[in-house]
């Protein structure tokens, strides 16, 4: 397969599981976290179909499209590990869902980052609450989910946080 198709792939997985993520937080409360802004293209998608949600996104640096960067509340700069708890402290165990598109071109680095940030990112989701991630997390609050139809297991990741 060539990058070009692999790429396309991972797109609409990526668009498959976020829609399907919607779908499953449609009446749950709390906000929406986006971690790894990037150019801002999963933010916007995130924003069009949560208008009413609160969307935190956060990058270790803004490189994002201009119409794609968030207000500066909602805009966290910074490593994720350090990061992640400062908003906790801030919003308590109250996000919806978190979208982390966490890899690089680095596998055994992108791994290792997801592992240290799983319980982080499990500590701020309310029960019930959803992950979409490029990534396995594993952690034992978070519960994978089935992937939408056409999504190839390990392309993406759907988990659902369980009780406290």
């Amino acid at each position: 397969m060539s990058r070009l198709d692999s790429f396309i792939r991972r797109l609409q997985a990526q668009r498959a599981c976020l829609d399907r993520a919607v779908e499953l937080i449609r009446d749950l409360p709390g906000p929406v976290l986006e971690l790894g802004l990037g150019n801002g293209r999963t933010y916007d998608h995130l924003r069009e179909r949560l208008r009413e949600r609160a969307i935190y996104a956060f990058d270790r640096q803004v490189a994002a499209h201009p119409d794609c960067i968030p207000p500066a509340p909602f805009l966290i700069v910074g490593e994720a590990r350090e990061t992640l708890p400062q908003l906790r402290a801030r919003i308590g165990a109250t996000a919806a869902l978190v979208h982390a598109d966490l890899g690089s071109g680095d596998i055994a680095a992108t791994r290792r980052q997801a592992m240290e940030l799983a319980p982080l990112i499990a500590a701020l989701l309310r029960p019930g609450g959803i992950v979409v991630s490029d990534q396995p997390l594993e952690t034992a609050r978070l519960q994978a989910l089935d992937l939408p139809a056409g999504v190839k297991p390990g392309r993406y990741f759907l988990y659902r946080a369980a009780e406290n």
